[in-house]
């Protein structure tokens, strides 16, 4: 049934619970799994505390930041529950969803589609938005109104355009060496083409540089860190177009080039502390009602 999650594992660490659930999901009708952090916190009778979504990059699971990161480390210190959803459905049978890395499975790139093909299965954006929120907030001790978004390639992506477009959903945005200007870099017009069409206009609802030149919403200060020695610094993430971007529509931009770190978790694993104090700063501090 929609909406019943079932436990598929759970690992104390750092006087946390680090979960894994399932459960059949109606925006993406397939079978979908997701990490869930419950720190020492979260056993105080009454609680109700921040939580702090991360989303994953292409190939990747729930299991590459939950078991790579060590960010349970952060979790426990500033009492953040932090939910890790997959990257995409999986198991669909669309003929082609399993041809390559970074486009179908493992690569949906966080957009609704509305090509025929994939527009049943491929709607991550309203998955991570809507329907995994609406779960976290019946099934945790989570306050809703204290949410904050993180991710990394893809993952940066997703988080930076959810956080876009929804003004006030999340309180708070962080990424990790995100595909910064999807409308122009391969990644993303291989997905963005494949999902939802040739109209490139339709591709840019879901670009982070056009999104933040018409961001209206509540202040938003982003910070995202890229290494200096990422082989798709250039060609694919594209970080000066979003610098540039953000300047000319004044929402304020910490960008930090980290020297000599790549695109893998040594890199992630070295600053998400960084990240989570950036978060627990805004989401310790938002007033609720």
């Amino acid at each position: 049934m929609a909406g019943t999650l079932t436990e598929v594992s759970c690992n104390k660490i750092f006087g946390g619970l680090q979960k894994v659930f399932k459960h059949e999901s109606h925006h993406t009708q397939c079978t979908m799994t997701f990490g869930v952090y419950l720190p020492p916190q979260a056993e105080a009778e009454g609680a109700q505390l921040p939580v702090l979504y991360y989303l994953s990059g292409l190939t990747c699971t729930e299991q590459n930041v939950v078991s790579k990161s060590g960010f349970q480390r952060y979790a426990a210190e500033h009492g953040l529950i932090v939910v890790c959803p997959d990257t995409s459905p999986r198991g669909c049978n669309i003929e082609g969803e399993d041809d390559g890395w970074d486009f179908g499975t493992g690569a949906a790139f966080y957009v609704d589609a509305t090509e025929e093909k994939w527009k049943k299965n491929y709607n991550m954006y309203s998955y991570v938005t809507e329907e995994l929120p609406a779960l976290v907030n019946t099934n945790f001790p989570v306050n809703m109104e204290r949410a904050g978004i993180t991710g990394h390639s893809m993952g940066g992506h997703g988080a930076l355009i959810c956080a876009l477009k929804n003004p006030g959903l999340y309180q708070s945005v962080s990424a990790f060496s995100p595909i910064c200007n999807p409308c122009q870099c391969p990644w993303g017009e291989k997905c963005f083409g494949g999902y939802l069409g040739s109209d490139r206009e339709t591709w840019k609802q879901y670009d982070a540089c056009e999104l933040i030149r018409d961001y209206n919403g509540p202040p938003l200060t982003i910070l995202v860190d890229q290494g200096k020695s990422d082989n798709f610094l250039e060609r694919e993430l594209k970080p000066d177009n979003l610098v540039e971007a953000a300047r000319s529509a004044g929402v304020p931009l910490v960008m930090r080039l980290q020297e000599g770190y790549d695109h893998s978790y040594y890199f992630i694993a070295s600053f998400i502390g960084d990240h989570f104090a950036h978060h627990a700063k805004t989401l310790n501090q938002v007033e609720t009602a």
